[in-house]
């Protein structure tokens, strides 16, 4: 009965995940996740939708269409414009090589006709496009020292110059851009320098389809590069982020495991101390002891026991003193007051005799002097 709804539950979940791909791949220029569309099915349904409409670049259908055909437009006149300019280029390039090689060597007068009748019809010509307003706006292009285009047509050579260089410019335009191709085939591979002309013809009618495969190839190894840059920019913002959410729990299992043990390092740390004081208590009774050691010697122990003595004997002499004062003075106390008075009379007339024994002995040096 429950293996239905599972299974439902399950396609499900793969419906989901193929729809978050989907829309990731059709947005890959947006910064999103798996997870934002997970978290936010209805802006995940939004932009499902919105991919039938739009392109990669975010475009619609119509304006994509619009834009292809202006660009194939663009491209046509692009080419057009290549066309012309290359010949203009090449023609140019021939005018430049016969000015060099006519200072290294002699050129035949017709020959040197050719390139002189070339180059004033290429100098005339971009005279007469310079002075004539352009084509793309109505303003009239203010003269140049007075000069129209028609006075510069005036400066063409002469009609039967013209048609013998047209006759034969396709000839030499041909000789010179067969060489410049030449160039261009042994730069692309310098090992078909040295091959015969014919097979370097025909390596050259294939060499525009190498170099467009090779520009192929460039562009998918771009688009992949491009890829691979968006998905490792994607797998990076999903590995710092579960790095940040994994550095939080370790974060918070450090605490934890801190706050329970931290009990058991203070009560640790206390005994530790605790035992410390006592080393350096016995340390300092040691120390004393070694320095009493030093202090006190043999013969000092000695004459310390004989000064110990000495006093001792002294100490016991003056307490039997002592005790046989105190017994006089005993005896006499019980004579009461009388006795007290005098006794210090006794005193006041000793101290007088003694002032004037003092006084005599003093006045007999005086008169021995």
């Amino acid at each position: 009965m429950s293996a239905g709804p599972e299974s439902t539950h399950v396609s499900s979940l793969g419906k989901a995940d193929s729809l978050h791909q989907q829309v990731l791949a059709s947005f890959p220029l947006c910064d999103m996740t798996e997870e934002d569309l997970t978290q936010n099915p209805q802006f995940c349904k939004l932009l499902a939708t919105l991919a039938q409409h739009v392109d990669q670049t975010g475009l619609t259908v119509p304006l994509k269409t619009e834009l292809d055909k202006a660009e194939q437009k663009l491209q046509s006149q692009r080419r057009h414009w290549l066309r012309s300019e290359s010949l203009h280029k090449g023609m140019q390039e021939m005018v430049q090589e016969h000015c060099i090689r006519k200072h290294h060597a002699t050129v035949p007068p017709d020959q040197n006709m050719f390139y002189e009748t070339m180059e004033k019809c290429l100098l005339v010509s971009q005279c007469v496009r310079q002075l004539d307003p352009s084509s793309t706006t109505n303003q009239d292009q203010p003269s140049v020292l007075g000069l129209n285009p028609q006075r510069v047509m005036e400066l063409m050579p002469s009609e039967k110059n013209v048609q013998r260089m047209k006759q034969g410019l396709p000839r030499e335009l041909e000789k010179h851009l067969k060489k410049k191709c030449w160039s261009l085939l042994s730069y692309y591979q310098p090992e078909w320098e040295s091959e015969s002309e014919g097979l370097k013809n025909s390596k050259l009618s294939h060499l525009s389809a190498l170099l467009d495969k090779e520009k192929k190839r460039a562009e998918s190894l771009k688009e992949t590069c491009w890829e691979n840059t968006v998905l490792l920019q994607r797998q990076t913002q999903l590995y710092l982020s579960e790095l940040i959410k994994c550095i939080q729990l370790l974060q918070s299992l450090i605490l934890d495991h801190r706050l329970r043990i931290q009990t058991d390092l203070d009560r640790k740390k206390l005994d530790y101390l605790e035992g410390k004081c006592g080393l350096v208590l016995q340390k300092i009774k040691t120390e004393m002891v070694e320095i009493q050691l030093d202090t006190y010697t043999v013969d000092s122990l000695s004459a310390h026991r004989k000064i110990r003595e000495k006093l001792d004997s002294e100490l016991k002499a003056c307490q039997a003193e002592k005790q046989s004062v105190e017994l006089k003075l005993a005896s006499f106390e019980i004579l009461g007051k009388e006795f007290e008075a005098l006794a210090e009379e006794y005193c006041r007339l000793r101290q007088e005799i003694e002032m004037k024994n003092w006084a005599l002995k003093e006045f007999t040096q005086y008169n021995d002097k």
